[in-house]
């Protein structure tokens, strides 16, 4: 774990934890078992487990799966209920985990450096640069990939959704940071893996 990780850990001496947790401030949504939706917002993470704010509050040992930003699709079990809302003992495979690590660790990087996210990553141009945008009401858009990193894209597109919205580009889901001259700069809702980054593009 990086020292800026470890720096930014939450002080919880009492507490016998096998991940160091992080404090973050993620929004995102969930569903209960009952299948019903509702939106959280993440305030401490580690590889093992989380600590969510959330609307209602379901029951010891009840299993969720989450959406959340920058994160992506967890899934864990209620393990104690907080201050208007619960924390959650994760379900993730060694590989998982590991990927968690290294997103905490980019996220503690980006708060406290506060560096621009578009320079946290090396940046090229993908293999296929031709791919399609859909707006969260569901219409398509082609557009060029000008340059991509792990984080985010350069896009060259005609539409101009407003900043902050939601978009998909190809299988990414993605937020709009930055209008362009001529496009839009994105940031990825998850930090993606190299090795899938152009196929998941299409």
């Amino acid at each position: 774990m990086s020292a800026v990780l470890q720096n930014s850990v939450m002080p919880r001496v009492t507490e016998r934890r096998r991940h160091s947790r992080v404090q973050v401030n993620l929004l995102g949504r969930f569903m209960l078992e009952n299948k019903k939706e509702y939106p959280c917002q993440v305030i401490n993470m580690s590889p093992g487990g989380l600590a969510m704010i959330a609307p209602v509050r379901g029951e010891i040992g009840e299993r969720i799966i989450a959406y959340i930003d920058h994160i992506g699709r967890i899934e864990g079990k209620i393990v104690r209920k907080i201050e208007g809302g619960f924390a959650v003992a994760l379900d993730a495979t060694l590989r998982k985990r590991d990927k968690l690590a290294s997103q905490l660790t980019w996220l503690a990087n980006r708060h406290i450096l506060n560096l621009p996210e578009d320079r946290r990553h090396e940046r090229r141009t993908p293999k296929n640069p031709i791919t399609k945008l859909v707006m969260d009401d569901g219409s398509e858009h082609m557009c060029r990939v000008l340059d991509l990193s792990l984080s985010g894209a350069a896009l060259k597109t005609k539409v101009r959704p407003a900043i902050g919205k939601r978009i998909t580009i190809g299988k990414i889901q993605a937020q709009v940071v930055r209008h362009l001259e001529d496009g839009l700069a994105i940031e990825f809702a998850a930090l993606q893996e190299d090795e899938n980054l152009d196929n998941n593009l299409i």
